[in-house]
């Protein structure tokens, strides 16, 4: 898993026309929450774009660098410009080794080529890019993956069909049957011969 280090300077100012002057000055503001009294921070604004390029971020456990401490975090939330491709705010939550943490993870849909349905120039339709998960930090996955080499035209990927490893559980799923839904499907291109 990639690891990633975020440098942040505490802040004492609040308020809208604080954050004003932090993004002038290239900074994003940012909060770092749980477990411990909440800590108002600033990172620099271009290091936090170089890194939010990278998908793995997401859903790794984030070394942030608060003047000399270092605290394991996750990405909890961002606050983004409507328009514009401008983070306006960060959110991090520590993390506790013995506690679960709850995290959207990208999917991964591998081997569909060697499916009997792409041979015969079916297309696979992808629904969903993440799925949120709950597990203990030392198993947090960096991604999941979907195996569909054996799917078939016309059939449906769903959430129980996602390879999940030990220690890893899908929330929609403990939410009972009704939760499993639709990530993908296999469909025949319009115009495409059908395989004899």
């Amino acid at each position: 898993m990639a690891k990633f280090t975020v440098d942040a300077v505490a802040r004492n100012d609040q308020g809208k026309g604080a954050s004003r002057r932090l993004r002038r000055e290239g900074l994003v503001p940012g909060i770092i929450y749980g477990s411990a009294e909440p800590k108002a921070v600033s990172v620099i604004g271009k290091d936090l774009y170089r890194m939010l390029l990278e998908d793995g971020f997401y859903s790794s456990i984030l070394d942030i660098n608060l003047e000399g401490q270092t605290e394991k975090v996750i990405i909890k939330d961002l606050q983004r410009h409507p328009s514009k491709p401008v983070v306006l705010h960060a959110d991090f939550q520590r993390i506790d080794d013995n506690q679960k943490i709850k995290l959207q993870v990208p999917v991964a849909f591998v081997n569909f080529e060697k499916s009997a349905a792409a041979k015969a120039a079916a297309k696979f339709a992808q629904e969903a890019s993440t799925v949120e998960i709950l597990c203990l930090p030392k198993d947090l996955p960096e991604a999941l993956e979907v195996d569909l080499s054996n799917i078939a035209l016309g059939q449906i990927a769903h959430t129980s069909d996602i390879t999940v490893p030990e220690g890893v559980e899908i929330v929609a799923l403990r939410r009972g049957e009704d939760h499993d839904q639709s990530i993908g499907y296999c469909y025949a291109p319009r115009g495409a011969r059908a395989a004899k």
